[in-house]
């Protein structure tokens, strides 16, 4: 592991970040944004697939970078902790870990089922904690780093029927001022980003079903129901988050430490 520092930018080109649950949607966007600014790049999935590697490839070529793609089951704490010690095994070193692998599921409370309850909180929160506890001492050595944690508006409001992804995304942003306080004299800020509805495949997925419910079309539906919301009733865009963790991973961030930052179009202003 080089520990030295990274003032010039021969060494900011040679930063390593993680990004987990990055073939898609915000991760990948995320990775996308890092390795423009001059990142290593480690996407992963719990896939292994053609398609997966072929990903990292391309990132590489477009961005020259080096870029692989490592398989890690978020929900198994053993996987998460193994997923930072390859990506120092293949690198050398570990300067940017954003953990963003997240799922959810809608029911209330009395019907929520437990075990999706378990893996929501498995993958939305306790990945996150085994993640940074496998990279702080590898960043400690280095004397810098930067941990970033996708939350969400979720983290920092409620909404019905969503009870274990509020939970794990409030969780989150107690965990990153955790982190933060302790790592504060060390040279490593640990923030969390909490967007608000970004339009991924996810949410693209949810607007056919919204249209028929509600008897609107695809327009009305994203305004007035989709993002009732946000006061912009605009999406949130992969490319705007990709900017703010690249400011965060950036040395003029680097008294922003222990902050839940909403990018979601005025929703958590009301």
């Amino acid at each position: 592991m080089r520990a030295k520092a990274m003032g010039n930018q021969q060494d900011r080109q040679a930063r390593t970040a993680v990004i987990t649950g990055s073939t898609s949607g915000i991760g990948l966007g995320i990775a996308r944004a890092l390795a423009a600014n001059g990142c290593n790049i480690v996407l992963n999935s719990f896939t292994d697939n053609p398609q997966d590697h072929a990903l990292a490839r391309k990132i590489a070529t477009d961005h020259g970078v080096d870029a692989v793609y490592m398989r890690a089951d978020m929900a198994a704490p053993e996987a998460c902790r193994d997923l930072v010690e390859r990506a120092v095994a293949h690198f050398g070193r570990l300067d940017v870990l954003v953990n963003n692998a997240g799922i959810q599921h809608v029911a209330s409370v009395e019907d929520f089922p437990v075990d999706r309850w378990n893996t929501i909180l498995a993958i939305n929160l306790s990945s996150a904690f085994h993640t940074i506890a496998a990279a702080v001492p590898y960043m400690k050595q280095a004397g810098r780093g930067r941990i970033v944690n996708i939350a969400s508006a979720h983290g920092l409001r409620a909404s019905p029927f969503k009870s274990a992804y509020v939970a794990a995304k409030h969780g989150v942003v107690g965990l990153t001022k955790t982190v933060a306080l302790e790592l504060a004299e060390t040279g490593i800020t640990c923030n969390a980003v909490c967007p608000g509805y970004v339009l991924t495949p996810l949410v693209e997925a949810q607007i056919p079903d919204q249209m028929k419910v509600h008897d609107m079309d695809r327009e009305t539906v994203i305004r007035e129901v989709i993002l009732a919301k946000q006061p912009t009733r605009e999406f949130v865009t992969i490319e705007e988050l990709g900017g703010l963790v690249v400011f965060l991973c950036s040395e003029h961030a680097a008294q922003m430490t222990g902050t839940a930052l909403p990018m979601d179009g005025g929703w958590t202003a009301q």
